[in-house]
């Protein structure tokens, strides 16, 4: 078992975030955990917060703010361990959470990023959005987990207390293997934030990395801290990125059938958010499309440097339509999936 993991609490103007999560992290995270501070050039007192109330935590200072995947990837390349756990500012931690992640880490030598069981801290009896109990992908890109569809959020039963691979695992606290984190480039910087993490676990199972969670280590995820769910920017950074990330993983055929049976699916989407009165979500439905379509030079050259596998091959896939199975056959429940 590793005798220290890095646990990175990137930062952008967090102080009251820092001020109510992260003492409770440091202590819970001592004797197997060092953890840093990664500031992506806030302009509030967070540096000297946490200088003055918690030194033991070293500060790694980055001069922008270069999102979630530019921030970590100057960070991890600036850290020494090899298991590094990127964790969110409004996470709050458990006794022992990292425990259970070095001892699967330890046992299990192609783990390439580990997930915690991430629960609600607004209500602390049910699962998280952000990744549950591990996260999925439909057979058109859709993103789901174990323990939420769509916006239902399921209660914690234990239910799906088992360690089991998965398609991807949560960016609110995301355990890597810096060897694999660095085999596949690190995060797409291009992405900046929201389904990074996605695209980072899909490229380490293309490589034979293995991607999974341990719900034996516990988190609680405060959600929405940095962007809020109803923000028309996540709208607009969710629809893009999921064209982008289909683009860059799949053979090409398949993702060009993909993408265009996302175009009418987004625009039903739309429509959906258009009968809400939800203008400035449908506008960004829009724009992302039409940013996706403009960035094909660049996404090309970086689809060359990558390897592509069809979904048939990933762990984590359901096979079929998450759209079909949650709104005509109305599943609410990861365990009413065939």
């Amino acid at each position: 078992m590793p005798d220290t993991i890095a646990v990175a609490v990137l930062n952008w103007n967090g102080q009251s975030l820092l001020e109510r999560y992260l003492p409770k992290l440091v202590a819970d995270s001592k004797g197997l955990g060092k953890v840093y501070l990664i500031d992506n050039a806030s302009s509030d007192n967070s540096i000297s917060w946490t200088q003055e109330k918690l030194p033991e935590v070293e500060i790694l200072k980055l001069d922008d703010n270069y999102g979630y995947a530019g921030g970590y990837n100057k960070a991890i390349a600036q850290l020494e361990e090899d298991l590094v756990v990127l964790i969110n500012s409004d996470i709050e931690s458990t006794p022992n959470w990292l425990e259970p992640i070095a001892a699967r880490f330890a046992t299990e030598p192609k783990l390439g990023a580990l997930q915690p069981k991430i629960l609600d801290l607004k209500d602390r009896s049910k699962f998280e959005y952000a990744g549950a109990s591990g996260g999925y992908m439909d057979s058109l890109g859709y993103a789901f987990c174990r323990g939420r569809l769509f916006d239902d959020l399921e209660s914690d039963e234990g239910q799906y207390n088992d360690y089991q691979e998965c398609f991807w695992a949560t960016g609110a606290c995301l355990a890597v293997r810096k060897t694999a984190f660095n085999e596949v480039r690190g995060l797409y910087a291009t992405l900046f934030a929201h389904m990074e993490e996605i695209d980072l676990c899909w490229k380490m199972q293309i490589q034979g990395w293995k991607v999974a969670v341990e719900p034996a280590s516990v988190v609680y995820h405060l959600g929405g801290a940095t962007l809020e769910a109803a923000s028309p920017k996540k709208t607009y950074l969710n629809f893009r990125n999921n064209l982008i990330i289909l683009f860059l993983n799949l053979p090409h055929w398949e993702s060009m059938r993909i993408i265009f049976s996302r175009l009418l699916l987004d625009g039903l989407a739309g429509l959906r958010l258009l009968s809400q009165g939800k203008l400035s979500h449908v506008w960004a439905i829009v724009r992302a499309h039409f940013a996706f379509y403009g960035m094909f030079t660049e996404l090309y050259r970086e689809r060359i440097k990558r390897k592509q596998e069809p979904f048939k091959n990933m762990k984590g896939l359901y096979p079929k339509s998450i759209i079909w199975a949650y709104f005509a056959q109305k599943k609410r429940k990861f365990s009413d999936l065939s």
